[in-house]
């Protein structure tokens, strides 16, 4: 059964940083691209970052693009979101996500495996 598990997670001030992990089981992506993606109270989810298999591509959403870095691990099959600057508008679930077929791409949507997220607050 393919999982991928959110962490890091919490509670932040304006101007503060935080780190989210997601760490993949059940099959490899080391082939695929990933992503996070984020859905705020009353809001539809929406695109965040993603990366190519080989962290040789990258893709941002314009509002977080310079404070947020992607990056992956595929030795471990775990890929992650370093937040900086963080406001209070990225006050959000935020989700790992994983495509299943290969691919060079960093697509903004059509992924296939979801994690069930993790809460950032970002307090003013």
């Amino acid at each position: 059964q393919v999982q991928l598990v959110e962490s890091g997670g919490g509670l932040v001030q304006a101007g503060g940083s935080l780190r989210l992990s997601c760490v993949a089981s059940g099959r490899s992506f080391t082939t695929a691209p990933m992503g996070w993606f984020r859905q705020a109270p009353g809001k539809e989810r929406e695109f965040v970052a993603a990366i190519s298999w080989n962290s040789g591509r990258t893709n941002y959403a314009d509002s977080v693009k310079g404070r947020f870095t992607i990056s992956r691990d595929n030795a471990k099959n775990t890929v992650y979101l370093q937040m900086n600057n963080l406001k209070p508008e990225d006050t959000a679930v935020y989700y790992c996500a994983a495509d299943s077929s290969p691919s060079s791409l960093v697509p903004t949507s059509g992924y296939d495996y979801w994690g069930q997220g993790t809460q950032v607050t970002v307090s003013s």
